[in-house]
């Protein structure tokens, strides 16, 4: 498998702060959504970008991320360091016999927090459980039983919970309830057969070894949310033994097919024809709260801006703005006599 470098995928130093690194990724994610960025490659990046996100911005991660040391180079080929013979690495990398299977995240990502996200950690790493992985990638730290105990029970809960992103239109934001019903699903090891260790086929899981689990969640979207904020539903992670759930984690994304949503201001591009452009007209235009009739006066080139007061989202009091960009497109229709119109046009200049 190859070494990923976040902190190269993000732009940031290694030393940058939660706010730095929650920055880079915010404009990164904007520039590389595929929603918005049609480059083949755009899905791919997205994806790395997110990767990168969720190791920098988890404290438990990052720092298991920095004990790899920085001699590895992005894009070369992860093996142990020689001094991590010990180690068991067989279970990594997502494949048939890896405890940890999630299309989100690279092979390199499962290997090395496979444990932080659910996949079973004494699957991913054969006999060695996480208490063991500290003591690998930090031979110099002496921890005590309790302090091993301790982040061994943090761990398992952090199992528990779920992070998903999930893109709030317009149409969300100024609903009157605020109320968005998502699908929320997550694989774990089957329980019935033990993760394909037992003999036999077995019904529940198809004889994979894993279960999943889909189910709808509607939640209340705050007031007064911003781009790349995220929000805690608590106990609607997974569920674990005696009855402890996790929590869910939503990375709000704000993205719309039809608008450019910047606070409270909203950013649309209207399509004009040229006479209406030279002589000016009323044009009717779709709102977030309906269709409208406005003027667009004479002599308006393209890319002119049309202000709608009053016609963005609203949070309280406060309202934003409609951002009206021109476009000036040739009618669906050109006749003959539209042809030589132009003629007569071109030759008055």
């Amino acid at each position: 498998m190859q070494y990923k470098d976040y902190y190269k995928i993000l732009g940031v130093d290694k030393k940058a702060d939660e706010a730095e690194i929650k920055s880079a990724f915010r404009k990164l994610a904007r520039k590389f959504h595929p929603d918005v960025n049609k480059a083949p490659d755009a899905a791919d990046k997205f994806k790395d970008i997110n990767e990168a996100y969720e190791v920098l911005s988890d404290k438990e991660k990052r720092q298991r991320y920095d004990m790899l040391g920085s001699s590895w180079q992005d894009g070369a080929s992860f093996t142990p360091p020689p001094d991590f013979s010990n180690f068991n690495f067989s279970g990594f990398g997502g494949g048939a016999g890896s405890g940890y299977q999630d299309s989100s995240f690279s092979d390199f990502f499962g290997a090395i927090f496979g444990d932080l996200m659910g996949g079973g950690s004494r699957k991913a790493y054969g006999s060695t459980d996480y208490a063991d992985f500290e003591r690998v990638f930090n031979s110099s730290s002496h921890r005590n039983r309790q302090e091993q105990k301790t982040s061994s029970a943090r761990t398992k809960a952090k199992n528990l919970d779920i992070t998903q992103s999930v893109d709030i239109s317009v149409k969300d934001l100024i609903s009157s309830s605020r109320n968005k019903t998502i699908k929320v699903q997550y694989m774990e090891e089957c329980k019935y057969c033990n993760g394909g260790k037992r003999e036999g086929f077995c019904s529940h899981c198809s004889g994979t070894g894993v279960t999943l689990h889909p189910r709808s969640i509607t939640f209340k979207i705050p007031e007064n949310i911003k781009d790349g904020q995220k929000i805690r539903l608590k106990g609607e992670g997974r569920t674990g033994a005696g009855g402890i759930s996790g929590d869910l984690y939503l990375l709000l994304n704000f993205s719309d097919p039809e608008y450019k949503i910047d606070g409270l201001n909203l950013y649309k591009e209207i399509e004009v024809t040229p006479d209406v452009a030279v002589l000016g007209s009323k044009v009717e235009v779709e709102t977030p709260n309906g269709k409208i009739s406005m003027v667009v006066p004479p002599k308006t080139n393209t890319g002119k801006t049309l202000r709608l007061k009053g016609f963005g989202l609203t949070s309280g009091k406060e309202k934003g703005n409609l951002n009206l960009r021109i476009k000036i497109v040739l009618p669906d229709v050109i006749t003959p006599e539209m042809v030589e119109l132009y003629k007569s046009i071109s030759e008055l200049k």
